[in-house]
């Protein structure tokens, strides 16, 4: 399927090349991601969003592993495989996740085996966001035992963030990085998101 909104290419202008060079990693080892191409077409947009992205993902308040879950699931729900797939090779190994977990979140229900408590509250939490723009007063309480008020603002912010970072990859129809993770398949062969 071709994308709605084809990503930049090289060359790029002066100013493109600059908002790449601050939204990709200084050693990242391959070409700008193709969503921040995407996003470079409004470059004075993506500029304004890059600093909060860039704080959620890298100086956030909330745990890394707790993080990668909330964005694992809450991409995986809104179908945008290009995300999930980014941060399952990227991010989610580094900070602890396996491929059962990763799969899981990809494709399992809230109370898989697969999933700890914590991890658990956290997919719990994502999906009641996805589902219902909020939480359940039980799934809010059980995640203030551990976590700040602050903590408790970011995840919200985070799973609104990374929804709307789907929902543009879904809508223009962005091609998927030909390094990252697929969506598990079912056992029928074909790709299965959660759904709510």
């Amino acid at each position: 399927m071709e994308p709605r909104l084809a990503p930049l290419h090289p060359p790029y202008d002066e100013d493109v090349e600059r908002l790449l060079g601050k939204l990709m990693p200084p050693a990242a080892g391959h070409d700008p991601l193709l969503l921040f191409r995407v996003l470079a077409i409004h470059h004075d947009l993506a500029d304004r969003i890059r600093p909060m992205a860039s704080g959620l993902l890298n100086k956030g308040l909330l745990p890394a592993r707790d993080r990668e879950v909330l964005i694992g699931r809450t991409t995986a729900r809104a179908g945008a495989e290009y995300e999930w797939g980014v941060h399952a090779v990227v991010f989610g190994p580094s900070v602890g996740l396996g491929e059962a977990v990763l799969a899981a979140l990809a494709t399992a229900p809230s109370d898989d085996p697969v999933f700890d408590a914590r991890t658990r509250l956290l997919v719990t939490a994502a999906d009641e966001l996805a589902d219902d723009g909020q939480l359940t007063d039980g799934t809010w309480q059980e995640l203030a035992v551990t976590l700040e008020p602050a903590q408790l603002l970011e995840l919200i912010i985070l799973c609104g963030w990374y929804r709307t970072l789907s929902t543009v990859i879904t809508s223009v129809r962005l091609p998927l990085e030909t390094w990252a993770a697929r969506f598990p398949r079912s056992e029928q062969g074909t790709e299965e998101g959660v759904q709510g």
